[in-house]
């Protein structure tokens, strides 16, 4: 189980909160208000939140605009996971990723069956980094987005947690982006 080092100073991120859906309004945005409630309660700071409709090319669009502002840490999305037609949070965001993050779906998933059993089975939830930016695919359901961030991204996305977190790494996430090509190296 994690800890917190009580010796290390807490560290706000700026989280941007995106909500994928083609009914919701801001105001109707049960899903989106938990994360944000959520993430400012534990200290971080809400960089930006905004919907848009199951669209692949809406949805990559903002979440490129986000990857692309040094004053975004953190994308959080909720929707669009799931496997109707209209469900294409994951094609439209894992390929802007420069490295997939498997065991954040594992642990998603371990962490839903425990609640809700074989209905976890009927989330695509996904995450990765792209630059120096962590981006993480929610469910759309409010329970979901609790379970997520209070089983998981409270932990990793706080510097005080042990044995690691994703804080402690950020600084290195883009190395390879700034990092000229070793000479002899193959491509």
């Amino acid at each position: 189980m994690p800890s917190i080092d009580e010796t290390k100073p807490f560290v706000p991120l700026n989280i941007a909160v995106l909500t994928v859906s083609d009914t919701r309004s801001l105001e109707e945005d049960k899903s989106g208000a938990t994360l944000a409630e959520r993430l400012t309660a534990a200290g971080h700071k809400l960089g930006a939140r905004e919907i848009v409709t199951d669209d692949v090319e809406a949805i990559r669009t903002l979440i490129k605009e986000w990857i692309a502002d040094p004053g975004i840490d953190v994308i959080i999305t909720t929707g669009g996971t799931g496997f109707t037609g209209r469900d294409v949070t994951p094609e439209a965001v894992e390929p802007l990723f420069d490295k997939r993050m498997d065991g954040f779906s594992i642990a998603f998933h371990m962490l839903s069956h425990a609640r809700i059993g074989t209905s976890a089975i009927q989330s695509r939830a996904t995450a990765g980094t792209a630059g120096s930016t962590f981006v993480f695919c929610l469910p759309g359901s409010p329970g979901a987005c609790r379970d997520g961030w209070d089983g998981i991204l409270s932990h990793q996305l706080d510097y005080r947690t042990r044995p690691c977190n994703f804080v402690e790494i950020m600084p290195r996430l883009d190395e390879h982006l700034r990092r000229p090509k070793t000479r002899g190296a193959s491509a």
